[in-house]
């Protein structure tokens, strides 16, 4: 298949879940998909590498999964919101995610995001008291 390429392919940092990434993540996304059951969340519990098997999860995703790599699950092309399917009933806080991503620690990610919200009311007013990205 031919894709055309786009300009936000070179933003450093940015994995855009397009048709591109989509296409070869099918089984991995299926499979974090299905963890919204909470039965599937269970059998996937007591035997992750079967779990894989059965949903036709191979090679790097596998390994993806059973080393619990978030940052290489969604380079690999996973759907960040099926990926919290899998991270956060497995104790893996959406700011741990964030911190993984960015290569830094839970806590200097925290620190970030409340250095980023100081202020906000201030900069909300000036700009009409909305928020628009």
């Amino acid at each position: 298949m031919t894709w055309t390429k786009h300009d936000y392919e070179d933003i450093p940092g940015t994995y855009v879940f397009d048709g591109k990434q989509a296409h070869g993540a099918y089984a991995l996304n299926k499979l974090l998909f299905s963890l919204n059951s909470a039965e599937n969340r269970r059998d996937f519990e007591r035997n992750p590498a079967a779990y894989c098997d059965q949903h036709g999860v191979t090679g790097k995703h596998k390994e993806l999964i059973l080393t619990k790599n978030f940052l290489g699950m969604l380079r690999a092309g996973a759907n960040i919101y099926y990926l919290a399917k899998m991270a956060i009933p497995r104790g893996t806080s959406v700011q741990d995610a964030g911190a993984a991503f960015q290569g830094i620690s839970t806590q200097e990610f925290q620190a970030r995001l409340l250095a980023k919200g100081a202020g906000l009311p201030e900069r909300l007013a000036k700009r009409g008291g909305y928020w628009n990205g």
